[in-house]
């Protein structure tokens, strides 16, 4: 079971047709009059979007675009994994995994394969779950079990060192995958990252005005979508699995509330068909429940037992959105490189077209 095949994005003609049809079948709830966003995504708002999603969005155009990258699929431990694998003209260049996180897939990093292939052998795997990278072999499925799988594709490969650069979910993985491999980890870099105390005494002295601010704000986060996930991913499963309006208003809420500037809607950070490429794909593989149950094995059925610090060299950048603390960051992590840019938000390489080192900025 080392094979590696050649894959390529084909959607069939019966499931877009099955789209659309749902999409115009749509039975629109009512909505309380002047709450706008307030209260989750607006009626008019989103019914503009699957509207253009039913009749303008070409995604025979996207498909055509990911297939323009080499893929290919591998079992490794009992599980499906799909993956690009876009080569450097330089043999010896050193490879590069990205890592996506939710609601994201390997789509996420159409506009920075380019620039990015120029310097780096590119691995761009769909997380187990996620994508093409299905169904779940099993429960289990946490992000040290991912990494673990990424170190192995990386080694089926045939690449014995290489970079880690992950977001989300993606900042999870690549840090396991630091502890897991760190002989053959060149670097990592993250961004929206995650921090918490892990309740020493004096953790909190010390913090910043800002960094007691991101405290703050996460703790007042509005995690609904999070705990729906973690607590229940079959139920939440069956709402988003079956109606697309449904699905694509779980996803756009959160790019409007992860993209910056706060006040402006998601389009106004991210091309549109790019997002709804996004949401697409999740439809078209059926990987709303599957991503929902990686919530689940981390948060509920996870240990949350403490684990080493990292001695992998590691770069974080931490956006407008993020609420990443730095003490705390430097307490788990070897951080060699700390950036912080007071503006965007955790989906940075849809629209940049910059190379990830460059993401960085200026250290301090």
């Amino acid at each position: 079971m080392t094979e590696i095949h050649p894959f390529r994005v084909d959607i069939p003609q019966a499931q877009l047709d099955d789209l659309h049809a749902r999409l115009a079948a749509t039975r629109w709830p009512d909505e309380l009059p002047g709450v706008g966003w307030s209260r989750g995504v607006p009626v008019g708002y989103l019914r503009e979007l699957a509207g253009y999603w039913r009749t303008s969005f070409d995604w025979r155009k996207q498909e055509a675009e990911i297939n323009s990258h080499p893929q290919f699929t591998t079992t490794i431990d009992g599980q499906n994994l799909h993956f690009l694998h876009v080569r450097a003209a330089d043999p010896d260049a050193l490879p590069l995994v990205l890592l996506h996180g939710w609601p994201g897939g390997v789509t996420d990093f159409l506009d920075v394969i380019e620039p990015l292939s120029r310097e780096f052998q590119l691995v761009v795997p769909s997380l187990p779950g996620y994508g093409f990278s299905i169904p779940l072999n099993g429960p289990g499925m946490r992000p040290s079990k991912m990494a673990g799988l990424v170190v192995e594709l990386m080694t089926r490969l045939g690449y014995d060192r290489f970079g880690v650069q992950g977001y989300d979910l993606g900042a999870w993985v690549a840090p396991s995958i630091g502890r897991q491999a760190p002989d053959r980890i060149a670097g990592i870099h993250v961004n929206a990252l995650l921090t918490f105390p892990a309740g020493e005494e004096g953790e909190f002295d010390g913090l910043t005005d800002a960094e007691r601010a991101r405290w703050a704000a996460m703790q007042d986060f509005n995690d609904g979508y999070l705990r729906c996930n973690s607590k229940r991913p079959q139920t939440v499963t069956y709402g988003l699995h079956d109606s697309p309006a449904g699905q694509l208003a779980w996803i756009m809420e959160k790019f409007k509330e992860l993209t910056d500037p706060p006040e402006g809607l998601p389009e106004d950070s991210i091309d549109r068909d790019r997002i709804l490429t996004d949401v697409s794909l999740y439809w078209f593989t059926g990987t709303a429940g599957p991503a929902a149950q990686v919530y689940y094995e981390e948060i509920t059925a996870g240990e949350w037992e403490p684990v080493a610090r990292g001695t992998v060299p590691t770069a974080v950048l931490v956006s407008r959105h993020d609420k990443t603390i730095r003490p705390w960051a430097e307490r788990d992590h070897n951080v060699v490189r700390w950036t912080e840019t007071g503006r965007g938000g955790i989906f940075s390489r849809w629209r940049s077209r910059s190379c990830w080192w460059r993401m960085c900025g200026s250290s301090s």
